[in-house]
């Protein structure tokens, strides 16, 4: 037994910790050593239990041994975290400090901006499409569809060509106002008609398709009549470009986006029994017509202030939902959600790609949404396939 005693001691003098170490660490492990009480490991020892003359459990003495070896490897640990994370944040703040005025202009007011612009607008898009594609049981269908974006064109083009005699309002604001007017406008008609149609689907594409055609007949007259400089500027605002847009934009398309997730999250259940057909929908005591006023109501909105700052950025809410889809399947409960993140990512990445393709050079990011959606599509179409 004294033979195990001595052992004992002199494996616990090998973990033993120098005094000058300990200090730097969270928790005293020579104050454990010495019987102090450690609170959150939930053990107690006493100047008894370190009386080498009594007999110990075996369990005890490897307790004993293990706890300061322990704490100082958490206390290692933690220390570091902390040294990591303080100076990850001192070099950020270095780094930050260390821009020239011209280089935080570039920053804030420049590339900031773009990119939380393309999250907002891609995210709104991917969130009024994936609506649209379901409440009208159109695998085509996009914000497009309802025709808001031709007539947010079509206020814009008003917007260029009569900006010289509007003395009301500020010359930045005339062409975003118009926009967002005649989105919503349009908005409003096609709700109009489900309202007195009684919620026919078929009715809703058929106005919408209308409405698409008139608004771009309307934009064709306003080019007719238009000088050269005006032309150019309508023309350069339907490619659709995000570095017109500043924090103002951002704060604004964030804000609508934030607002109607919530009411789109809340109607998942009823969307996703929804795709069982109308008439299971109905036999359950779903009010379609209803719910289809709210969810056109809402893609409306979406549409509207995200296209009435950027101009027209067509098929990402056409692409981001098939994407989300073929990732996560029919629950709404996550395509939803999905949806809005694939518009999110694909619009960024056009919005890098617009500025990375061509050096010095920035191509309005609606040209390449179709060209970096597309494959992206596809490529999920044909993968899909194969598993099926």
């Amino acid at each position: 037994m004294q033979d195990s005693l001595v052992k004992d001691r002199q494996m616990f003098d090998v973990f033993r910790i120098d005094e000058t170490i300990a200090e730097h660490e969270f928790v005293n492990p020579i104050r454990v050593i010495r019987g102090e009480k450690l609170s959150h490991v939930g053990t107690e020892r006493t100047a008894d239990n370190r009386d080498l003359g009594k007999p110990q459990p075996v369990q005890q003495k490897r307790q004993m041994v293990r706890q300061p070896v322990c704490i100082r490897v958490c206390g290692i640990v933690n220390t570091a975290d902390s040294a990591l994370a303080g100076q990850t944040k001192h070099r950020l703040v270095e780094d930050l400090a260390s821009l020239n005025l011209r280089q935080r202009i570039i920053l804030w007011e420049v590339r900031l901006p773009d990119a939380l612009i393309a999250l907002a607008v891609g995210a709104a898009l991917g969130l009024a499409g994936v609506e649209a594609q379901t409440i009208l049981n159109n695998p085509l269908a996009s914000p497009f569809t309802l025709g808001v974006s031709s007539a947010a064109v079509l206020g814009a083009s008003v917007a260029i060509v009569l900006a010289p005699s509007v003395t009301f309002l500020p010359e930045a604001a005339i062409l975003p106002a118009l926009a967002l007017v005649f989105a919503l406008g349009s908005g409003m008609l096609v709700l109009a008609v489900v309202r007195f149609g009684r919620g026919a689907r078929e009715t809703v594409v058929l106005f919408g398709i209308a409405l698409v055609f008139l608004c771009n007949a309307l934009t064709a007259a306003l080019h007719y009549i238009a000088d050269a400089d005006a032309i150019q500027q309508i023309v350069f605002w339907t490619f659709g470009n995000l570095t017109r847009a500043g924090w103002t934009e951002v704060w604004i398309v964030s804000a609508c986006f934030l607002l109607l997730l919530p009411f789109s999250l809340r109607h998942v259940w009823l969307l996703t029994l929804l795709r069982g057909g109308e008439a299971h929908a109905r036999s359950l005591g779903i009010d379609v017509s209803r719910l289809r006023t709210w969810v056109i109501l809402r893609s409306s909105v979406l549409t509207a202030f995200a296209v009435c700052f950027v101009g027209t950025i067509g098929f990402i809410g056409l692409v981001g939902p098939h994407i989300a889809r073929l990732l996560l399947g029919e629950d709404h409960r996550f395509l939803v959600p999905g949806a809005a993140l694939c518009g999110a990512l694909v619009l960024s990445l056009a919005s890098f790609l617009s500025k990375a393709l061509i050096s010095g050079v920035i191509i309005p990011v609606g040209i390449l949404t179709a060209v970096v959606g597309v494959p992206v599509l596809l490529g999920l179409l044909f993968r899909q396939r194969r598993v099926s």
